[in-house]
Order: C-alpha cells, then sequence, then structure tokens
C-alpha cells in the first residue's frame, strides 16, 4: 500500500477486503478499505464497470483480490485516491478464515516520511473499519471528485496546449460538474450524423460522440459552431485527449452509457489527438440475451448480438412530427438462446446495411419497444457494428455455421404489415397451429405458413361502407338515392365497397377457413375494391371468373389466431394479416433446414 501511495506501480499486488462502502454521492460507486497485511487503507473506488462485481456478489468483505490495473491519482489538498481499474478474487472469504494480519490504517505521515508532499494529519484508532483522518462515507470519495485531480501515476503530461499550460489527465470515472480544470484521454467508440433542430428558439445543428478509457466512458455532444469545429476532427476509433468541456447531469433516456454525467463542447473545449492510445480499451458491451428482453422495461436502453437470419430492402416512410421523409429497414436478429428479434435500422444505417451472408450484428444503446411484442430500434446514439471482432461474435458464428442454421428460431417480434420472410414468422404448419393450440391464450397468435386457396366465398364478400377516407362503417341504404352512415351521422349521395373475403386455406397437413380484409383480399383476387365493386354491379360472369382465377394458388401467408366467443360457442377466429407469393427460392432453403434438423435429431 505504501508503494502505491507514493506513486509507484506495484506488479499485481495481492490485497484483502476489509469493508465495502457505496459512495452516498454521484454515479452508483463502491469505496474500498484494502489491506496488505501491514497497512489498511480507504482510499479505494471501483471503477464504475466493476460494480456489479460487488451488486452480484462476486466480491466480498475478506476476499483476497489481485489488482491488475489501477490508476492513482493525487488531491488539491495531498490525498490520493486509487481507483481500481481491474480485479480478480484469488482467495474467497471462506477460504481465508477472517482478516490476515493485525494491519493498521497508513497513515499520510509515512509519506511525508519518504520525503512526498501531503498534507500532515494525526492517526486516530479506527472507528468502523475506517481510520478516523479518511474521508467520512457520506462525503469522503464523493467529495474528492468535486476536487482537480493531477495526474495519474503512469500517465505522461500531455504537450503544451492551445493555452500554452500543460494539462494533466484525469480518469473518465472521476469527471463530475464540480471540476474546472481537467483533460482526458479517450478512444472515441461511436460518433453521430450531424442532425438538425427547428423550434420556436431557433434552429441549429448537433451531433454526439462517445468516450472510453479504462475507467469508464462519457458522452459528449457538440452543437451549431462547435460542430463546424470538431465534425471533421473526430474520427471513430481514435484517441484524443479532450479537456474543458462542460459537465452535466446525463438524461438516461436518450443514452445507454454508463456515466450519469455527459460532456457538452463549449468555445474552450480542446481536441488533441494522441498517438499512443493503443492500451485504451474498445466498445464496451454488456450482451443481453433475445430471451430476456421480455422481462425488460419499455424503452430500456440495450446492448444486443445476433446473426441476421433475414432483412427487409429499404422502405421510406414520412415522419409525423417533422414531416421529413426517412429511411427504414427491418433486420431479424437470432442468437443461441433460439430466439429472433426484430430490430430497425434508419437512415444512413438501414440504405447502408448489407445483409447478405447473414452477418453477425452487434448493436450498442438500442431502444426496446413493446411494439408487437418485443423489438429494438436503432437510435442516433447507438453503436452499430456489422462482423465486429469480439469474442461474443466469434462464439455466435462458430454456433450458427455449425447448427444454428437448421434452428427455426421463435419471434418474440410481431410487427404488423412487416415483411415475415426467414426470421420473424414462427413458421408452422396448419395442423402444428392447431395442435399447439395458438390463440387460446389471453393475447393473440401470430404465425407464418405457406398455403393454397382451396375455396372462396363470394357471398356477402363485400358491403357497402361509408365513403369518407377515415371511416369503414357499413351505411344504410335510404332508397332515395342516399346512404346513410350513423357513425359519421351523414348522408352521402355515394359509396365506397369494402372487402371481407372468407378463404379456405390448405397445406399438407390441414385446412383453416381464414377472414381477409381489404388489403390481403385484394391481393389472393389480384383486383382492387373498386373494379370488383364495378363488376359485382355490371357484369356476374367476369366477377364469378376472377374468383375461379383465384382458386389453388399457393401464398406465403402471415395469419393472427385468436379465440372468440359469440352466443356462447367459443372458436377460433384467424384472420389473413399479410399475404405474399411463395418465394421458392427462400422457402426452399427452409425445407432444406428442416431436412437438415431431423436428419440431426
Amino acid at each position: 500500500l505504501q508503494s502505491m501511495v507514493q506513486g509507484e506501480t506495484p506488479s499485481q499486488p495481492l490485497l484483502q477486503v476489509i469493508s465495502i462502502r457505496p459512495i452516498a454521492n454521484g454515479p452508483p460507486r463502491y469505496r474500498l478499505l484494502l489491506s496488505d497485511g501491514i497497512h489498511t487503507l480507504s482510499s479505494f473506488m471501483l471503477a464504475t464497470q466493476l460494480t456489479p462485481m460487488v451488486d452480484e456478489g462476486r466480491i466480498a468483505i475478506h476476499d483476497v483480490c489481485q489488482i491488475n490495473k489501477f490508476l492513482c491519482n493525487t488531491l488539491k489538498d495531498g490525498r490520493r485516491v486509487v481507483v481500481v481499474l481491474d480485479l480478480k478474487v484469488v482467495k474467497t472469504a471462506h477460504q481465508v478464515n477472517g482478516k490476515i494480519g493485525n494491519p493498521v490504517p497508513f497513515s499520510e505521515n509515512q509519506t511525508q516520511q519518504s520525503g512526498l508532499t501531503a498534507t500532515s494529519s494525526t492517526v486516530r484508532p479506527p472507528q468502523n473499519g475506517y481510520a478516523s483522518n479518511d474521508p467520512p462515507a457520506q462525503g469522503g470519495l464523493a467529495k474528492t471528485e468535486s476536487r482537480t485531480l493531477s495526474k495519474p501515476s503512469g500517465v505522461k503530461t500531455l504537450p503544451n496546449t492551445p493555452g500554452g499550460t500543460q494539462a494533466k489527465v484525469v480518469p473518465i470515472a472521476c469527471l463530475n460538474p464540480y471540476q474546472s480544470k481537467w483533460t482526458i484521454r479517450a478512444r472515441v467508440t461511436n460518433k453521430s450524423q450531424i442532425r438538425t433542430w427547428s423550434n420556436s428558439r431557433g434552429e441549429g445543428k448537433l451531433f454526439s460522440i462517445e468516450l472510453l478509457d479504462e475507467s469508464g466512458e462519457i458522452r459528449a455532444t457538440a452543437f451549431t459552431d462547435q460542430v463546424d469545429k470538431f465534425f471533421p476532427l473526430i474520427e471513430v476509433n481514435k484517441v484524443y485527449y479532450v479537456s474543458k468541456g462542460t459537465l452535466k447531469t446525463a438524461n438516461k433516456q436518450y443514452t445507454s452509457v454508463k456515466n450519469d454525467y455527459e460532456m457538452t463542447f463549449n468555445n474552450d473545449t480542446t481536441v488533441i489527438p494522441c498517438d499512443d492510445g493503443d492500451n485504451l480499451p474498445k466498445v464496451q458491451f454488456e450482451f443481453i440475451p433475445i430471451d430476456q428482453l421480455e422481462t425488460k422495461n419499455k424503452d430500456t436502453m440495450i446492448d444486443i448480438i445476433g446473426v441476421c437470419k433475414s432483412y427487409e430492402e429499404v422502405s421510406k416512410i414520412t415522419v409525423r412530427t417533422t414531416n421529413r421523409e426517412v429511411s427504414k429497414r427491418n433486420v431479424q436478429l437470432l442468437d443461441m438462446s433460439g430466439k429472433i428479434v426484430t430490430a430497425t435500422l434508419w437512415g444512413e444505417d438501414a440504405e447502408k446495411f448489407d445483409g447478405s451472408g447473414q452477418p453477425v450484428l452487434a448493436i450498442k444503446g438500442a431502444r426496446l419497444s413493446d411494439y408487437g411484442g418485443r423489438s429494438l430500434s436503432v437510435t442516433s446514439s447507438s453503436t452499430l457494428m456489422v462482423n465486429p471482432d469480439i469474442p461474443e461474435a466469434f462464439k455466435l458464428r462458430g454456433w450458427f455455421d455449425t447448427e444454428g442454421q437448421v434452428v427455426e428460431g421463435i419471434s418474440i417480434s410481431d410487427l404488423k404489415g412487416g415483411s415475415f420472410g426467414g426470421g420473424n414468422s414462427n413458421w408452422k404448419t396448419l395442423m402444428e397451429a392447431k395442435s399447439e393450440n395458438l390463440g387460446h391464450g389471453e393475447k393473440a397468435d401470430y404465425y407464418t405458413c405457406v398455403g393454397t386457396i382451396v375455396y372462396l366465398k363470394k357471398e356477402n364478400c363485400m358491403y357497402q361502407a361509408c365513403p369518407t377516407s377515415d371511416c369503414n362503417k357499413k351505411v344504410i341504404d335510404q332508397q332515395n338515392g342516399l346512404y346513410r352512415c350513423e357513425k359519421c351521422d351523414r348522408e352521402f349521395p355515394n359509396f365506397k365497397y369494402r372487402l371481407i373475403l372468407s378463404v379456405n386455406l390448405a397445406d399438407f397437413g390441414d385446412n383453416q377457413w381464414v377472414t381477409c380484409f381489404q388489403e390481403t383480399g385484394e391481393g389472393i383476387l389480384g383486383q382492387n375494391c373498386l373494379y370488383l365493386g364495378e363488376l359485382k354491379d355490371s357484369n356476374e360472369q367476369a366477377f364469378e371468373e376472377i374468383f375461379q382465377q383465384a382458386n389453388f394458388r399457393s401464398y406465403t401467408c402471415r395469419i393472427r389466431v385468436k379465440l372468440e366467443t359469440y352466443n356462447d360457442e367459443s372458436r377460433i377466429k384467424a384472420t389473413m394479416m399479410d399475404v405474399k407469393p411463395v418465394d421458392h427460392k427462400e422457402y426452399s432453403k427452409r425445407l432444406i433446414m428442416n431436412i437438415r434438423k431431423h436428419a440431426v435429431s
């Protein structure tokens, strides 16, 4: 402990945990009282990435730990704070049987006697496991964060900044809004595109980056003038010295970065490239298996990794709030849990994404939605990596290439009207859907099948509806040339036809009556409802031929099933949610995978 406090860097010291206490103020973090058998010292602070070790019980009092990485910082008053970046428990508490030796609190006077500048203090006997001259739990390390930290042990002083002064590097974990002079050395792990805004207060532009060092990560945002200054300079995966930004409490709604503070660039901010940052970590993920997403709350920001089982083509949608057109693409991700989730990419991410070859996709900071079961949305602050160079990606790729290709996968996403080729499907035969009692639960079930139309009921397949665009209520013929809509409480001189088509769908094992409303009915008949209505009134033979031609055609069908009760009789109601011609290439692949799966089993 004495050598660590004196600024030396002993190789992987072994220390015993005497006490663990949470820091009351600031981000969730823990302070440790450690012993080397001779002395104890309470000035240890776990970096934020090690917090789960305490929360999950992987480190406890009297454990013996090997400290693999640490930074030692000196406060203005001369005291030291040791930030533990990496440690390993080598002996658990029950293997040690209590405290080792009779260690006494380390005195700062001992460092003075060694020729180091420090504050003098009188050491009194320990109370509650802490020396009385140590900072109290409520205001100790939490308060020390509000002071300027000097250069950590082993970190070089920066070259002169444009202002002519030499800055000193502090860990990201030690940043807080009460500091005025600080510099961090960090890697840029994510950089957003430039976005613009316009409101009652004016208009402007912004972009954000995520910075990472050994102690933690933080999000930084540049506005207007700073956008022009820093956007061309900053590159993803490069390391920079960053200083003099404004720090404030982070808005967790818009970021998944594990830091209670975030940074804003201002006129005094400097960003200087660093050439010796190879030792800094790269993107840090905390992946959540897809089968656990259903237990997470809506709008949670999560990290996910999966194989791109299938993907849609890019489509354009208009955002109602801004009336701007943006690109959108849905991809279906499968992981080793056997579950599939739909992730939506936007803008350039959607346009540039290439899902051919079924790549591994890692997303940091995707927003979880409960629309259609569970689905994900990639936001402007998310980090998207295709075939990343990380162990989790290699493991997932190996699993998919050897056995995952034949896994059917169960989707936890049911996006109405979306593409259902490939993964986002819950593929079933009609016999399986019935034998598994789909639709008998509290919520409706969805499945996809390939079926053939064997019969269509053309009787009562169309009705006269309200002609207004947002109302499809059946109208009443007043027998005077007017048609009344009870919902709109109005009379109209005309009406529009709406389609409710009942079809019998069959595959090799069973059949099912399915109701098709306007769009799906038009897809099966191959004609729009307006034309069908004209034929119905003017050419009964041509109308009949359209139904005959629709028979015995095969489709890939997305079906919703739900148990409904009418007149005290319960029966399954099946509704066609989407219908498309069979993609025989993809369907053949699916059949081959099923053959392989049964061959393996």
